[in-house]
């Protein structure tokens, strides 16, 4: 069996290499914790232009949840990122519920932003599929990184290092 350190560092050699700790912090819901986020990120990342650049967020559930429900809640808050057709939302949670399996606490989900391909998930240091739709991507990773997000503070704790 393969330990969680080892299948981690399998995820972050996927990053561009240097990448680094750029931030960390916590989602909180209702003052329940849900998971800890955690941005790593090649020198030279900026706050702009996030679609052009390479970085891994990653997610460590403090709690058990459907993955079904985290799909659906990630259209919910791709939305206020930027808009898109009814029918792409379904696609695309569709895409997500195929990739996003149910989490309990400990479980972690990473996905790494590919530059104009679109985003490569990872479950527990595990390859678990790929969205290669660069629209997708960039609405996805805005839920976080996106000036428009709905945890502002997180946003600051992830991009604390970052210009």
């Amino acid at each position: 069996m393969i330990s969680t350190a080892l299948a981690m560092a399998c995820v972050h050699a996927q990053v561009p290499p240097g990448a680094r700790l750029a931030g960390q912090g916590r989602l909180l819901w209702w003052g329940l914790p849900v998971y800890d986020a955690r941005l790593w990120a090649p020198p030279g990342f900026t706050s702009r232009g996030l679609a052009r650049q390479a970085f891994l967020l990653e997610l460590t559930y403090l709690r058990s949840l459907r993955g079904a429900d985290i799909a659906r809640r990630s259209i919910e808050e791709m939305r206020r990122a930027g808009g898109f057709e009814p029918a792409q939302a379904l696609r695309w949670q569709a895409q997500l519920e195929a990739l996003l399996p149910d989490v309990a606490a400990g479980d972690r989900i990473a996905a790494l932003n590919a530059p104009g391909r679109g985003a490569v998930f990872y479950v527990n240091g595990k390859a678990a599929g790929e969205i290669t739709d660069a629209r997708f991507a960039e609405l996805f990773f805005a839920i976080w990184l996106g000036p428009d997000t709905s945890e502002p503070g997180l946003r600051a704790s992830l991009l604390k290092d970052a210009p």
